[in-house]
């Protein structure tokens, strides 16, 4: 059915946490297995038969048809025993990683109420956040599910590009969207890997398993937290045996003269063709009215000219064989997800943009490249969560996932 979107934006934040858009919409399980009895919110922006997916926008709601089918990616899940419950707040149109939405509120964050709590999926993560389900799916182009996860105190997981079907996924830039998950618990974590990932990877994990026996800290990544933060996140790293000194590689990751900062103004472009290009149309045809920041990215999305994007599409590629040929089938990079905790609500101007700058230097790592990351929660001393990552190699997911599960199941 179409809900009303000012009905929608009425009843927003009078459900759990500001988390759902939707709390009525309910899929059972179709089958029993590795899922049963679990339960999970999906962000606003996968197809569900006779639904209509507002991708955290009035004016996309109001211009799009109920979805005829529901995305397989949701069928996977009910399939493998999970109950779906609810859909969950979306930046608009996916585009932010900060979850403040001008329309339909911010979802509270559950650890820190007064910061936000990332986004584009923060109503995924604040729900597995908040012990509403037991866990949620969202979407990954720039670090929407990384990000939300780590300022909210969660396991979270991108894929690798390609290995999650995105079919019935309202898109943002093809060639980086990925769908991923999130939840308190990482044995939940992996066992959501082993339903999705299963029938295209399992041949390829299970003919080598062997363990990563290769770990590499990237410099770059760990000088942009701040002093405190770094400190706890290495300590955290540190406490694992197979990164104590001595049994790590600390590397540069780009080259000479060249910095994350080249590399997210890259993928900053790249990303921005391919968004002109979804949705350009829909955008001229609709002029739909964004909230503060969103309509300005859109803007400067639709600016740009391809013929001008070949350094960074020849940089995009060199990251790509760089990481990929570094990490090989049993490599590790360890990184900070963010570059600290989440910023405080309403946070504007250039101390904003700033920290968007860092995380975005942080989250176009495995983007460019297209590999797996997991971020793994840790906490400050005053309470507030931080986010350790991980990225291996292409299409060792199920291998990432069964790894984290190890060290951290007794973590929640």
């Amino acid at each position: 059915m179409k809900p009303d979107p000012k009905k929608n934006a009425d009843s927003f934040q009078s459900n759990g946490w500001g988390a759902y858009v939707n709390a009525e919409i309910k899929l059972p399980a179709t089958h029993t297995g590795s899922l049963s009895g679990l339960t999970f919110a999906v962000k606003d922006v996968f197809d569900i038969q006779r639904e209509t997916s507002g991708a955290g926008n009035p004016d996309w709601l109001r211009t799009h048809a109920p979805s005829e089918s529901t995305a397989p990616v949701l069928l996977t899940l009910l399939e493998n025993g999970a109950n779906l419950e609810g859909t969950t707040q979306t930046d608009e149109l996916m585009y932010s990683l900060n979850g403040e939405n001008a329309h339909y509120g911010t979802p509270i964050n559950p650890i820190a109420p007064n910061r936000i709590p990332g986004g584009s999926s923060s109503g995924s993560a604040v729900a597995a956040a908040a012990g509403l389900v037991d866990f949620a799916i969202g979407t990954d182009t720039g670090g929407s599910v990384r990000v939300p996860s780590s300022y909210c105190g969660l396991y979270g997981f991108r894929p690798t590009h390609g290995a999650v079907s995105a079919e019935g996924v309202i898109p943002l830039a093809h060639s980086f969207d990925t769908v991923g998950w999130m939840s308190l618990d990482a044995t939940i974590l992996r066992n959501v890997g082993n339903a999705l990932l299963k029938e295209k990877l399992l041949l390829k994990e299970t003919t080598d398993m062997k363990p990563f026996s290769h770990f590499f800290i990237a410099t770059e990544a760990w000088n942009l937290p701040e002093a405190e933060d770094r400190s706890i996140l290495l300590s955290k790293l540190h406490q694992m045996e197979d990164w104590q000194p001595g049994g790590y590689e600390t590397i540069d990751l780009t080259e000479p003269a060249e910095s994350l900062a080249d590399w997210s103004a890259a993928f900053r472009i790249l990303q921005g063709l391919e968004i002109a290009v979804e949705h350009s149309d829909w955008l001229t045809k609709e002029s739909p009215t964004f909230g503060p920041g969103i309509a300005e990215r859109f803007e400067w999305a639709c600016s740009l000219e391809e013929s001008a994007s070949k350094a960074e599409a020849e940089l995009r590629a060199r990251v790509r064989s760089n990481l990929v040929h570094l990490l090989g089938e049993h490599g590790l990079l360890a990184i900070p997800t963010a570059p600290g905790p989440a910023p405080l609500l309403g946070l504007k101007g250039p101390e904003a943009e700033a920290y968007r700058a860092k995380t975005m230097q942080l989250s176009c790592i495995a983007g460019l490249s297209g590999l797996p990351q997991v971020t793994v929660p840790a906490l400050r001393p005053d309470g507030l969560p931080i986010g350790l990552s991980f990225i291996g190699g292409t299409n060792t997911d199920l291998k990432l996932l069964q790894w984290t599960a190890k060290q951290f199941a007794k973590e929640v």
